[in-house]
């Protein structure tokens, strides 16, 4: 899958997931369960104990899925990530340095930010996507679509403090997806194995986005 092939599957899923757990064996089972709900992508957060070996197992084990590296604030960071096989760079703040190297590599990137200023900053640089993070913090999807009238050319994921009650509000605000972490992958869920829990709310996230992007369209 190229660059362009990457970015499509990324705006026609709409979701990101972010997978903090803490061995190898526990985002395999997260990446499977939610592959399953129709999720086919799912970001490494790089709190996670050694990110790029699991990464690496991931790529290896779920090759049906795309993986990715989050998180992500500094370029060995960011080459050890795609040597073990990462297909996309995402982190929760700006760096330039970061960003201009996903680009030289070819690599989807998707910085952080926060305020009007950093987001027509990153977009300056030229990535894919440009993440606003936190954003239930800032004022939810209000704040989202705030930001898509000062810059509707911007393909903005939203993240942090994303739920089933805040899905769709977002896609509506004008998010082209969405970043969720616990809230699709409950560490109860990774703990007590349970996968069909975790497929289940892939499915109904991915429900919210397509629903909301059919209301938003008129259809």
């Amino acid at each position: 899958m190229n660059k362009q092939e990457l970015r499509s599957r990324i705006e026609e899923v709409g979701i990101v997931p972010a997978v903090r757990v803490s061995s190898s064996e526990d985002a395999l089972f997260a990446a499977e369960a939610i592959s399953r709900g129709g999720i086919p992508i799912v970001e490494v957060t790089l709190t996670v104990p050694d990110a790029h070996k699991v990464i690496s197992h991931l790529v290896q084990n779920v090759p049906e899925v795309t993986i990715g590296a989050g998180g992500v604030s500094d370029v060995e960071t960011a080459r050890r990530c795609l040597d073990a096989g990462a297909r996309f760079l995402a982190s929760d703040g700006l760096d330039s340095e970061v960003v201009t190297f996903a680009l030289k590599e070819g690599v989807v990137v998707i910085p952080g930010t926060l305020t009007p200023s950093e987001v027509m900053r990153a977009w300056q640089m030229g990535p894919d996507f440009v993440k606003v993070v936190p954003c239930a913090q800032v004022g939810g999807d209000s704040y989202i679509r705030a930001l898509k009238a000062m810059f509707p050319n911007v393909p903005l994921i939203a993240a942090g403090g994303v739920n089933q009650q805040t899905a769709s509000g977002f896609i509506l605000a004008g998010a082209i997806a969405l970043g969720i972490g616990a809230q699709l992958i409950p560490r109860e869920a990774i703990r007590l194995r349970q996968a069909d829990r975790i497929t289940e709310l892939a499915r109904r996230f991915t429900a919210f986005v397509s629903s909301a992007r059919a209301q938003s369209s008129g259809g």
